[in-house]
C-alpha cells in the first residue's frame, strides 16, 4: 500500500520566476511600511492625549492644532498605505487604535502655509 502526503501539507512545486520573486519583495516592504506607519500613528495619538491630559500656557490651542494636524496627516498616510496592501476595513482600526472623531474630521485636509 502506497501512502501519499496530502497535498495541503506538501510543498508547492510552484517554479520559483524573478516576478514571483520581486513580487515577494514587494509584499515585505508594503508590510514593514504598513507596520512603521501604524507606531507614528500611535505616537501622534499619544502625543495628542497626553497633551489633553496635562495642563498648558497660554499658546495650548495653537499646540493642540498642531497635533491633531499632526495626528490626521499620520491617520491619512496610514490610510493609503493600508489601501496599497488591499486593506479596505477602517471600522476596526479606528476602534482599536481609538482614532479620535476630531482627528477623522481633519483626514485628508491639505493645510495652506501662510503667504
Amino acid at each position: 500500500m502506497a501512502v501519499r502526503i496530502p497535498q495541503s501539507l506538501s510543498t508547492s512545486f510552484q517554479r520559483e520566476t524573478g516576478w514571483s520573486v520581486l513580487e515577494y519583495e514587494l509584499q515585505g516592504q508594503k508590510a514593514q511600511t504598513l507596520g512603521a506607519l501604524g507606531a507614528q500613528v500611535e505616537q501622534a495619538l499619544a502625543a495628542l492625549r497626553a497633551f489633553d491630559a496635562g495642563t498648558h500656557g497660554s499658546d495650548r490651542d495653537h499646540r493642540r492644532v498642531a497635533l491633531l494636524d499632526e495626528a490626521a496627516d499620520r491617520v491619512w498616510v496610514f490610510m493609503i498605505q493600508r489601501e496599497l496592501c488591499g486593506l479596505r476595513n477602517w471600522e476596526a482600526v479606528v476602534r482599536d487604535y481609538s482614532i479620535p472623531r476630531e482627528v477623522l474630521n481633519r483626514v485628508g485636509q491639505v493645510k495652506r502655509k501662510p503667504d
